[in-house]
């Protein structure tokens, strides 16, 4: 329990607008886009990086935990407050601090939204690449926390590759800058151990990212499919011709007749699969390479190929892509969403075995996922309300996982582990490696309060509210 003269210091250096205790309150912050729940004892916002330090110093006079927050869009679980404690939510610190065209890079404050920057600078022809599913939602600072992706990160990269610097608060109140606008800075790679750590190693307050130049041509294709496993060769297939798309992605045959349902996007409702493949470049070398990956899907045996006509038209298409997870509720009141990554050349092989896990645990699973890295996206359908179906959905999507490892994948593409995958770190790294991934945390966050219960395996992360400290001999 928080104790009272913690929460009069907060309100002091917060106002009483930027605390939360209602017990009302704070059930909108106990869930995350995932299945897991658990509820913060105090919810606090904070509008600089001032204020952020104060939080922290209080949380560790106190011995309190500390969880971060961006916009709650994660899907593992990672801002969840499983030991309760202090939640920091990010949403007040939202302000683009910096636009800097001539050398191609911003700086952004935590709680700016993902879109939000491209709409800031695409009037003069640049954008942000990374552009996961909740970009109208989700913030910067939750993606590097999760290390977000999204369709176009097959040739851009995920956010990592996008994040030139960070401004960061440690748990003892220390202010650190690691990385920068300038490039090759030396020393060691701060800013990539951060992003992607999961709010586990520090609280980010600044990002410095790289902005780039929209394209001269954008050309989107739809290929229809009557088996999903063809459009699973399709992937290869693009490959073998040394083409690399901005976008590969493919939505099963229940799940783009949820899409078409919700969004009229046009795609065919009797099909059992589609890619949405994106091409972007200088023209002549994109309209070359439409003619190649047409060739691709026909010889997989595409039964039709279409490329969008209008700006209009290839909005539609992203637009049913992009809110497909919405559609979703059309047909199940609750779904699950997992997050794992297989050899492209496996595709087919993970539809197959996707299928075999449906019948087997008797659930519904429509497949829509980023093909052209392998990031496959399995929704899970269950109803909650029936008792064992929930765990039923878990061991499912456990399951499709570990035959993620078994053929050379990995456990997460851009969902993060949080409290959602722990065990299966176990099944990912060697013991070995566990151990330095723990030594990374317990240098940063020595008595283990910031985001506890996260990343690691029980028994190896600190699944109390504290860890034992680093001087103690039972702590590596």
């Amino acid at each position: 329990m928080i104790p009272q003269s913690a929460k009069e210091r907060l309100i002091t250096l917060l106002g009483a607008k930027g605390v939360l205790d209602r017990a009302e309150d704070l059930t909108l912050y106990e869930y995350d886009g995932g299945v897991d729940k658990a509820k913060p004892e105090l919810v606090v916002f904070p509008r600089s990086t001032a204020d952020v330090v104060e939080i922290v110093k209080i949380a560790r006079e106190f011995q309190l935990p500390v969880v971060g927050r961006g916009a709650g869009t994660g899907l593992s679980g990672g801002a969840i407050p499983r030991k309760g404690g202090i939640m920091i939510g990010f949403a007040r610190m939202k302000r683009i601090l910096e636009i800097d065209l001539e050398n191609e890079r911003a700086v952004v404050e935590p709680g700016v939204v993902n879109l939000e920057v491209t709409l800031a600078v695409q009037s003069q022809g640049y954008f942000y690449a990374p552009d996961p599913s909740s970009q109208r939602a989700c913030t910067m600072g939750g993606n590097v926390a999760e290390n977000a992706g999204g369709p176009h990160t097959l040739a851009y990269g995920v956010t990592t590759n996008h994040v030139l610097g960070l401004e960061a608060v440690l748990m003892d109140g220390t202010v650190i800058t690691t990385g920068g606008a300038e490039s090759d800075l030396p020393g060691y790679d701060l800013v990539g151990l951060l992003t992607g750590s999961e709010g586990t190693m520090a609280l980010i307050t600044k990002v410095i990212i790289r902005l780039m130049r929209a394209p001269e041509l954008v050309k989107t294709i739809l290929a229809i499919y009557d088996s999903a496993e063809d459009a699973g060769r399709t992937v290869a297939a693009i490959t073998e011709r040394a083409i690399t798309p901005v976008a590969v992605e493919m939505l099963d045959g229940p799940m783009l007749r949820m899409v078409e349902e919700a969004t009229h996007a046009g795609y065919p409702m009797d099909a059992a699969a589609v890619l949405l493949i994106e091409l972007e470049g200088l023209r002549e070398a994109v309209e070359e390479q439409v003619g190649q990956i047409t060739e691709a899907c026909n010889s997989c045996g595409a039964r039709e190929v279409r490329v969008a006509k209008s700006a209009e038209e290839r909005d539609l298409l992203w637009k049913g892509r992009k809110n497909a997870f919405g559609a979703v509720g059309r047909m199940s009141p609750f779904y699950y969403v997992q997050d794992g990554v297989v050899p492209r050349g496996r595709i087919a092989d993970t539809l197959r075995y996707i299928g075999e896990v449906s019948k087997k645990f008797d659930l519904i699973i429509s497949n829509i996922f980023h093909a052209g890295d392998g990031n496959m996206h399995p929704i899970i359908l269950f109803d909650a309300r029936k008792p064992g179906e929930l765990e039923r959905a878990q061991h499912a999507g456990e399951a499709i996982l570990e035959y993620c490892i078994s053929v050379g994948g990995s456990i997460t593409g851009e969902h993060g582990v949080g409290m959602e995958k722990m065990e299966l770190m176990a099944k990912q790294f060697t013991p070995e490696t566990l151990d330095t991934i723990q030594a990374f945390k317990t240098l940063f966050d020595p008595e283990c309060r910031l985001n506890p219960g996260k990343v690691l395996p029980l028994g190896r992360g600190c699944m109390e509210i504290r860890q034992a400290p680093l001087t103690e001999a039972n702590t590596l």
